[in-house]
């Protein structure tokens, strides 16, 4: 047996939760990143339906069932990027 066999786990290892969770980190739109994706509309439907999943699985329906109505805004043109909410600030010295 490998070393990577014996350190890895297996997704199996994991609960649903653990794996929605994780999927949503992964699906988090960061403030890095934040300019370069807030208008792609699949990125930001992807975080929406992964973060609703987390509250669907922690038996919050109501905020997972905001949250994927958010996705379907995405995909449907319904909604759109809010501005960014520095522009228009001046930097202090």
């Amino acid at each position: 047996m490998s070393d990577h066999t014996v350190t890895a786990k297996k997704l199996t290892d994991y609960d649903a939760l653990e794996l929605a969770q994780a999927l949503a980190e992964k699906s988090r739109i960061t403030e890095k990143d934040w300019h370069r994706l807030m208008a792609n509309r699949p990125a930001r439907a992807q975080e929406q339906i992964a973060t609703a999943l987390v509250y669907l699985l922690k038996d919050n329906s109501e905020e997972a069932r905001l949250r994927l109505e958010q996705a379907v805004g995405w995909l449907n043109r319904s909604v759109s990027a809010a501005p960014c909410p520095t522009h228009g600030e001046k930097k202090k010295a």
